[in-house]
């Protein structure tokens, strides 16, 4: 007859993810259900839309200098990338586009990760926030590469259709639909 084995005590401090910025490793603050369901959505939409040598990617670390390897919600890396199974970070000259979902407990920091991938030649850029009727309200950015800031090219409620970095169409309102 087997003994059964204990269960175990929760830890106290469970392990929590990290982005190490500006020299700093920066615990990762809880996610909430919009945030969840918003990377899911974009990630599960863009792995269907992109080119078949592209790969999307949450919340893997992208490695701009020794001080910064943010960790963005969701990136696409450029076509034809050489990435193996074990590989922990990209560089940026391998990501053609960073999602962002800014909740209060981020907003800051992703606002200042976006000057660093501006900065370091990342050519896309969306920041994700929730709007009034709790759907995703999309600010898509292109790097202005005289300036290396980015520039606003539109707002987008509802639906998601570009044609930069690829043709790209997302229904914003399917964001709590399971398939």
């Amino acid at each position: 007859m087997r003994t059964p084995v204990p269960l175990a005590e929760p830890h106290p401090d469970p392990p929590t993810r990290h982005e190490l910025l500006d020299g700093t490793r920066v615990p990762r603050p809880p996610q909430t259900l919009f945030r969840m369901r918003a990377i899911r959505l974009l990630e599960w939409c863009l792995l269907a839309q992109a080119p078949a040598a592209s790969d999307v990617l949450r919340q893997f670390a992208i490695a701009l200098d020794k001080r910064n390897h943010p960790e963005p919600d969701v990136l696409v890396t450029r076509p034809g990338v050489d990435m193996s199974a074990q590989q922990t970070h990209l560089d940026p000259q391998d990501v053609t586009l960073v999602i962002e979902i800014v909740s209060e407990d981020t907003a800051d920091r992703d606002r200042e990760a976006t000057r660093m991938y501006a900065a370091h030649g990342i050519r896309h850029f969306w920041r994700v926030e929730e709007g009034s009727e709790g759907l995703p309200v999309v600010y898509v950015h292109e790097l202005d590469p005289a300036t290396r800031t980015y520039v606003r090219t539109g707002i987008h409620r509802n639906r998601l259709k570009l044609a930069e970095p690829f043709a790209i169409d997302i229904d914003l309102t399917a964001i709590g639909h399971r398939r």
